[in-house]
């Protein structure tokens, strides 16, 4: 008797999704998966010694590719011009600092007056 008057209480109507558009499906700039760019990731990595170069208060993130993914980020974004394919325009991040990085460029590009 109690089974049953538990189940009467479940809401009778499924969640309704409201959102109007659906996320983009996330996918690999071409660009991304040259034989060039793998090259350059390879260097920037490499020149970095597989460790992640964000410094905070003069002192640099301990993390590395043996424990943590790691990301060959654009200094100047290449959108903002920087150079795709050069080595001093690529820094090493680990996944957090690359995020964190990603997150104050595109806010400050969206505050930029158009």
């Amino acid at each position: 008797m109690i089974h049953a008057t538990l189940r009467n209480l479940r809401p009778r109507l499924p969640v309704l999704d409201l959102r109007t558009a659906r996320p983009a499906v996330k996918t690999a700039d071409r660009e991304l998966l040259t034989g060039e760019h793998k090259a350059w990731r390879e260097a920037v990595l490499s020149r970095a010694g597989d460790r992640c170069e964000w410094v905070e208060h003069g002192v640099r993130c301990e993390r590395t590719s043996s424990t943590n993914r790691l990301f060959a980020d654009h200094v100047v974004e290449r959108q903002d011009g920087g150079a795709a394919l050069d080595v001093a325009n690529g820094q090493c991040l680990c996944a957090s600092h690359h995020g964190l990085k990603t997150f104050r460029e595109r806010a400050r590009r969206m505050a930029r007056p158009t």
